[in-house]
């Protein structure tokens, strides 16, 4: 039974599920359109470039969390994953999923986005474990800061240790696919890098470390 971990946006997903959210609060007239879609933009540009600050990010990302009841965002997720998150899953990613199920790997989606948007996703790829970054709840609200650390770059790192210290499991054997840069320290800590779908800098490092490269679109 080898651990096997998957990256969610870009990866299991043929797209980014934090991103869309912002657009798909647009959609839905909950955020002030023009400032907020080119903010959600010119944070997207910073993530794929590796230079994200996932504090500044998260601030941003989650206040409209913090502006409704827990009842509301569950419906509006809801929508969210019919209309906008299931369209990016294809059969290949659900194929690989089925792959490492039947194989009795133990299975866990690790992401930078938050547990919010990610959690029916995973249940939906019926996936056990999810480690993501977690928004702070007080009184039973969303406030706009990260519970913890954050699950991104080194983050994903420390986040996968102590949930696998909790589990008592070990990286042996394990495998790790993602697509992007902010990776790398992950990828770097597992027995099996693959990079799916990679973005052009992990594409470079990949083909020079003569990593796996898949694709699953």
């Amino acid at each position: 039974m080898a651990l096997v971990l998957f990256d969610l946006d870009n990866t299991l997903l043929s797209g980014d599920s934090d991103h869309e959210w912002g657009n798909f609060l647009v959609k839905k007239n909950l955020v002030d359109g023009p400032s907020y879609s080119a903010a959600n933009e010119a944070f997207y540009e910073q993530y794929k470039a590796g230079c994200l600050d996932i504090v500044e990010y998260s601030a941003f990302s989650f206040t409209p969390l913090t502006r409704h009841s827990m009842e509301e965002l569950h419906a509006l997720r809801e929508e969210f994953l019919q209309s906008v998150v299931l369209p990016m899953i294809g059969q290949k990613a659900k194929d690989l999923v089925k792959f490492h199920r039947e194989n009795g790997d133990i299975l866990a989606v690790i992401t930078a986005t938050n547990s919010f948007i990610t959690s029916p996703i995973v249940e939906y790829f019926q996936i056990d474990h999810l480690i993501a970054t977690e928004v702070k709840v007080v009184n039973g609200r969303y406030v706009n800061e990260i519970d913890g650390i954050p699950c991104y770059q080194d983050g994903k790192v420390q986040r996968l240790e102590n949930w696998m210290a909790s589990q008592g499991l070990s990286l042996e054997g394990s495998v790790f696919y993602s697509d992007s840069i902010n990776d790398l320290p992950l990828l770097e800590a597992v027995e099996n890098p693959v990079a799916v779908d990679p973005d052009p800098q992990l594409r470079e490092l990949a083909q020079s470390r003569e990593w796996k490269i898949i694709s699953l679109l």
